[in-house]
């Protein structure tokens, strides 16, 4: 996805997690301190490494990774 030029995904790097720019920074750890609490400038002073840009493509792997999600069990 053109949009996600930031995301990689490389089976020899965090055992095939996806990653920011094939670092091994893992998107999962990203949105975990940003649903924790942290803002997008505590994130980019833990990692100095990151650019907003690529906290802002986490957000939008994590969106479209769930969007994409099918329900198997029914709801009540």
């Amino acid at each position: 996805m053109k949009d996600l030029d930031r995301i990689t995904i490389n089976p020899n790097v965090c055992l095939g997690q996806p990653t920011i720019r094939g670092m091994r920074i893992t998107i999962s750890v990203i949105l975990k301190m940003l649903a924790g609490g942290k803002s997008i400038p505590e994130v980019l002073e833990a990692y100095p490494e990151l650019e907003e840009e690529d906290v802002r493509q986490s957000i939008r792997y994590a969106a479209w990774v769930v969007s994409d999600q099918i329900q198997l069990t029914p709801t009540s």
